[in-house]
């Protein structure tokens, strides 16, 4: 990996990619330190040092950077892009329009992409509104009276708002920059950079707060577990296709052995953000219809208890078997058997003892379902091990632990793949001098 960096950097063309993202990033955390208009930045850090990280909005300051809980331009940050990337992704099974548009190659995935922009804009607006209502109520840094709003005018939240979705449109714009003139896809870097920048705080926090030998056993356990992440990301069944010779014209195609690979964690880190939001709504859903004066009624209590503390058996099993059931949904839905099965028999291609056409489907069924089974474990458990190591490293309610659940799942899974996006364009250039 090393190598393949140093080789970049010493490529011109490269070597402009990568400081055009590096410069991009830079950018992105300055906005996300950059507080929004009528936010009162002392009280917010005050707020910050005192709140207990957790709740519905703990996913989006993971993926924000931190960003959210001191309520700064880019405090929404990539979360709403997220979202409405897997609502459009989910519609083209739905909708007959989408799922033509997504046959139609460039074009049709340019007009899905306008349609993700529209959607990330109306559900920015939504959770901008959310979060100032909360801070609003008092109920976004929970124990804090000072006011992190001072003007609460119509006029000046709705300044707070429009400007937290300008912030998630300029950062759309950026992670788009990024893959088109930079190096990897812009919006994953975007979310690694996030989750990087909070790593030194939170191994500072677990160093002073338990000494050096905890320390070091975290960052053993940590390395252990980036070391495994890799180990099963990059592990696959490999399928074996034939393609049959064919005459077309005077040329002869086909002949060939390839192989249809099928990933260990085909569904990658989405079923760990939908579980968290799906079992997140409740407590959003009694934040919103609680009185800062008000007693919280049992309900409320059991939800506290439960479902929002990261250290209860409930939360942690339900945690663990939605992350088992929308990894089978999420694979169901964005791998299609009978799909591959009339590609490969449209061009002449079979499974060596498999007949072409439905009875290639039931076997790609067969096997994806064989190895869908040990990915959505090994998800669960990763997910997980933030909840079991809560009291160990005296990160309370934190799910933010540095080495476990979403945080490396995104970082493991971006590095890989910008790596070999490096690795590609550099052996890309080796062959066009290879052809000079």
């Amino acid at each position: 990996m090393l190598g393949a960096f140093r080789s970049a950097l010493a490529t011109p063309d490269l070597r402009r990619k990568i400081l055009f993202t590096l410069g991009i990033l830079v950018l992105y955390r300055f906005g996300t330190t950059l507080p929004s208009p009528g936010v009162s930045y002392v009280n917010v850090q005050k707020c910050y040092d005192q709140v207990d990280q957790q709740g519905i909005y703990s996913l989006i300051n993971l993926f924000s950077g931190g960003a959210l809980l001191q309520l700064s331009v880019f405090a929404l940050g990539i979360m709403p892009y997220i979202t409405s990337s897997i609502i459009i992704q989910l519609l083209t099974v739905v909708i007959p329009r989408f799922e033509q548009l997504r046959k139609e190659g460039q074009s049709g995935q340019a007009k899905l992409t306008q349609y993700t922009r529209y959607l990330t804009i109306a559900l920015a607006i939504l959770q901008a509104t959310g979060i100032v209502a909360l801070a609003v109520r008092g109920q976004l840094f929970a124990g804090c009276t000072d006011p992190v709003i001072p003007d609460q005018s119509v006029f000046n939240l709705i300044v707070v708002v429009i400007t937290m979705t300008a912030g998630t449109s300029v950062i759309m714009w950026l992670g788009e920059l990024i893959t088109e003139r930079g190096i990897g896809n812009g919006m994953s870097l975007l979310i690694f950079t996030g989750i990087a920048a909070r790593i030194p705080a939170e191994g500072g926090n677990i160093l002073n707060s338990q000494g050096g030998l905890v320390f070091f056993v975290v960052c053993v356990f940590g390395l252990a577990i980036i070391c495994s992440v890799v180990f099963v990301e990059q592990g696959q069944r490999r399928v074996p296709v034939q393609y049959a010779k064919r005459m077309i014209g005077r040329r002869m195609y086909g002949g060939t052995s390839t192989y249809l690979p099928l990933k260990v964690n085909q569904a990658g880190v989405i079923p760990v953000i939908f579980a968290s939001s799906l079992l997140y709504l409740p407590d959003l859903i009694s934040r919103l219809t609680t009185s800062t004066t008000s007693e919280p009624s049992g309900w409320q209590q059991w939800v506290a208890q439960y479902l929002v503390s990261q250290s209860s058996w409930v939360h942690i099993s339900l945690y663990f078997l939605l992350i088992i059931f929308f990894t089978y949904f999420y694979v169901s839905i964005t791998f299609n058997p009978d799909e591959r099965a009339d590609e490969m028999k449209k061009f002449g291609g079979f499974i060596p003892g498999i007949r072409p056409g439905r009875p290639t489907a039931e076997y790609l069924r067969f096997v994806l379902g064989r190895i869908t089974l040990p990915g959505s474990i090994y998800l669960g458990i990763i997910a997980i091990l933030p909840n079991l190591f809560l009291d160990i490293t005296g990160q309370g309610q934190n799910q933010n632990f540095p080495f476990g659940g979403t945080a490396v799942l995104i970082m493991v899974g971006v590095g890989l793949d910008t790596v070999k996006q490096i690795e590609s364009q550099l052996m890309q250039r080796n062959y066009e001098g290879f052809l000079r």
